[in-house]
């Protein structure tokens, strides 16, 4: 960028998106937007009245600062601290995975589910919460559930408690430190079960986007050598923990769907439903009805 051209935020933003574009970014003119609408404190859509304006130096600091750390791989979300799901705004930190569009295919069948069952007090277990998208979506949109939000990372459950402060679900959901389901008492059980396990082969974390492989945390991608070793120790142990008639619902790898199938329908205590698939129409969600 030189500086004998008066830079208005429209001429950032096409600037900005052509040299991200060249760096190889996925989305660079979204990417543009969203940094730049972070560095002047204002909502992304406010950016299309504002294309004349000139941002202050300021805001430009801040913004070169954050287009260089974009160009080097570090993904928008952790530069500006959120990201979106299900039309709610998360926090998220380099300790938890990003939310992606694939994981409302689980939310989606889990609420429509949670709303089928007859029962005033629906007891739901959230395995592997993250940042917590799944247990305080659901929250959100079942207001006769209890949600058991489970994560062996402490830090991690420390931005979920976070997230559903904000999002006023609080009150209706434990958080739990745990390996699976290893720290609750044996007594306690669940209607649902919902999880998105890690389900990238070790062998294949080097395979990844440059941007998931050296940013996003390896605790949440790494299903050990087969890919599905947690999933391989979550289904018995789900078995133990479903009331009869309830629903195990987790999210997989289209690479590894089939195997996860295999699995559920090896257990004799699990009725194998129909895998759901997402938006790309690839298979996602592996259901199974506890007998």
């Amino acid at each position: 960028m030189s500086d004998d051209q008066i830079w208005t935020v429209g001429r950032l933003l096409t600037w900005t998106a052509d040299f991200l574009r060249g760096k190889g970014a996925d989305s660079p003119r979204l990417d543009a937007e969203v940094l730049l609408a972070h560095a002047r404190g204002c909502q992304r859509i406010e950016l299309y009245t504002a294309f004349e304006e000139e941002p202050t130096e300021t805001v430009r600091t801040a913004f070169r600062e954050l287009v260089g750390r974009r160009a080097k791989g570090t993904p928008v979300a952790y530069l500006v601290g959120r990201r979106e799901f299900f039309s709610l705004m998360f926090e998220v930190t380099p300790d938890v995975l990003i939310p992606r569009p694939e994981t409302e295919s689980l939310v989606v069948r889990a609420i429509d589910l949670a709303k089928s069952l007859q029962t005033e007090s629906l007891q739901i277990a959230d395995v592997g919460t993250g940042s917590g998208i799944i247990a305080i979506t659901v929250a959100k949109h079942v207001k006769h559930c209890h949600v058991t939000a489970i994560d062996i990372s402490p830090v991690v459950l420390e931005v979920a408690k976070r997230n559903a402060a904000k999002h006023g679900v609080a009150e209706r959901i434990d958080f739990v430190k745990s390996d699976l389901f290893a720290a609750l008492p044996s007594e306690v059980k669940f209607d649902l079960v919902l999880s998105n396990p890690p389900y990238v082969a070790t062998s294949e974390l080097a395979g990844l986007a440059l941007d998931v492989r050296d940013h996003e945390p390896h605790l949440a991608l790494d299903g050990g050598k087969s890919g599905i070793e947690v999933i391989e120790r979550l289904i018995p142990q789900a078995v133990e923990r479903l009331n009869a008639g309830g629903w195990l619902l987790m999210e997989v790898g289209a690479e590894n769907a089939e195997r996860v199938e295999q699995l559920v329908k090896g257990n004799p205590a699990f009725e194998l439903a129909e895998t759901i698939k997402d938006i790309a129409n690839l298979p996602r969600v592996v259901q199974a009805k506890r007998r």
